[in-house]
């Protein structure tokens, strides 16, 4: 059974590097460039990983995430917040996500994140 990686960015090319880093790495990977309907999105895929950007169209990382983690049946699925802003340590903790990954991001780093939070 594949793992399944869910990625919110806008920016075209962060999620064509991060997708394919990622299914180099045995993931499938599905994405979106904003997070309208996101409980409807996330639960029709049920992904083993969310990656977040902070500033994604619609209602925004922080309160996609916040709407995740109040959900029930999806508040279990890890979530890294990632994002350019210099205090991402901080917007991850308001979110209420698991970790997180700043901008730009080592390709190492991002398997390690991803990782970490898997194998919680």
């Amino acid at each position: 059974m594949s793992k399944r990686i869910l990625i919110f960015d806008d920016d075209e090319d962060i999620l064509a590097i991060a997708s394919y880093i990622l299914e180099e790495q045995g993931w499938d990977v599905t994405s979106y460039s904003e997070c309208s309907n996101i409980i409807e999105k996330v639960s029709a895929l049920m992904p083993d990983v969310i990656l977040m950007d902070n500033w994604i169209p619609d209602s925004g990382g922080k309160v996609a995430t916040q709407t995740l983690k109040s959900t029930a049946d999806l508040n279990h699925i890890p979530v890294i917040y990632f994002s350019a802003n210099s205090d991402i340590a901080g917007l991850a903790k308001e979110a209420g996500a698991d970790a997180y990954l700043e901008k730009p991001f080592d390709l190492t780093e991002l398997e390690k994140v991803v990782n970490s939070v898997v194998l919680k």
